[in-house]
């Protein structure tokens, strides 16, 4: 889990060299305890090509209203400092892997 302290390095900056992918949860939420398997799993078959890092909204909840996540898991990805794409909700892995793959065809192009 990152910070608020930390999130403009290991998001914003970091965003600069590789897409990040923010994945806003909280300890109590269901949804987000499913996704965060599937979410670690297509960015590790990606071998580097992503950053993944996690903020916990009850711990950083300015983050979380700055980036208008009303609902969780929320997921943003973030290149070249800002939001490229994002989605909220635990989604099977063929549409996160479809997320990802998007996101990658951006930074190809």
């Amino acid at each position: 889990d990152i910070s608020a302290e930390s999130f403009e390095t290991a998001v914003i900056e970091r965003s600069h060299e590789v897409p990040v992918i923010v994945d806003f949860w909280a300890p109590w939420c269901g949804p987000c305890h499913r996704l965060a398997p599937v979410l670690e799993q297509e960015v590790e078959r990606r071998g580097g090509a992503f950053e993944l890092v996690k903020v916990n909204v009850d711990d950083s909840p300015e983050l979380a209203s700055r980036y208008a996540v009303s609902g969780i898991p929320s997921v943003k990805a973030f290149l070249d400092g800002a939001v490229v794409d994002q989605f909220v909700g635990a989604l099977p892995p063929a549409t996160v892997s479809g997320f990802l793959d998007t996101i990658q065809n951006r930074v190809a192009a």
